[in-house]
């Protein structure tokens, strides 16, 4: 579904990616994991066409995102949940998630979607009239999700989606990205929580400096000696 070929992409001239390689299958659910600094936000950017990257090629079903219009990417199925929610404060809880359905078939389907959404998250249908800036951290981030829903993705990307949030809401937040794949989409995840991170991981790729130090199933992750060391505290 999502292939990526010897990525370079920075800030300015600060290079960050350094000939970064992965791959992201129909129906997975692919980690990235690393410590602050190695390059997990900047991939889902550069993905997301926020970067453009110096070298190399990003490739969606054949379509090589790398060159195309960032808008485009909703027409393609693809859904990006960035770090720290980035939602319409003064907006209701409805009208963000109507902000996620605005181009093509997602705007056909909205109301169905939208069904959807609150019997995924029922929390949102009971705040649907609420200003999105008055709701706790968790409803929040779960708005966040669902707004990416609302375009229908059929690869949803997630960008520290537990950040700053309770135990019991981080437990709320992976069983939800859980149950969205099980209804068939296929989802990229950077998040630091790595222990919940590799239980839900089909794969996953560790990042260390901006590039690829390790690549493997979550399971066998979850026991390398490294990974223990480095990320788990073990």
């Amino acid at each position: 579904m999502l292939r990526i070929l010897n990525l370079e992409a920075g800030y300015g001239p600060l290079r960050v990616l350094k000939g970064i390689s992965l791959h992201v299958s129909p129906g997975e659910i692919v980690a990235l994991i690393g410590a602050n600094g190695a390059g997990k936000t900047t991939i889902l950017k550069t993905i997301s066409g926020i970067l453009r990257p110096t070298k190399g090629e990003i490739l969606y079903e054949g379509n090589p995102l790398h060159t195309m219009e960032p808008y485009r990417l909703i027409e393609l199925g693809i859904a990006h949940v960035p770090e720290a929610r980035r939602l319409f404060v003064e907006m209701t809880v409805e009208e963000n998630l109507d902000m996620g359905s605005l181009r093509g078939e997602a705007r056909k389907q909205r109301e169905k979607t939208r069904a959807m959404v609150y019997e995924l998250l029922p929390r949102l249908k009971e705040r649907r009239k609420q200003l999105a800036g008055t709701l706790s951290g968790g409803e929040q981030q779960m708005l966040a999700v669902a707004r990416g829903l609302m375009s229908k993705p059929r690869l949803q990307m997630f960008d520290e989606p537990s950040l700053g949030l309770a135990p019991l809401l981080v437990m709320d937040i992976f069983n939800t990205i859980k149950k969205i794949n099980g209804e068939g989409t296929t989802i990229l995840i950077n998040e630091q929580n790595v222990k919940q991170t590799l239980l839900i991981a089909s794969r996953a790729y560790v990042l260390e400096n901006g590039r690829i130090g390790l690549q493997g199933t979550g399971e066998s992750l979850l026991g390398d000696e490294h990974v223990k060391t480095a990320y788990l505290g073990i």
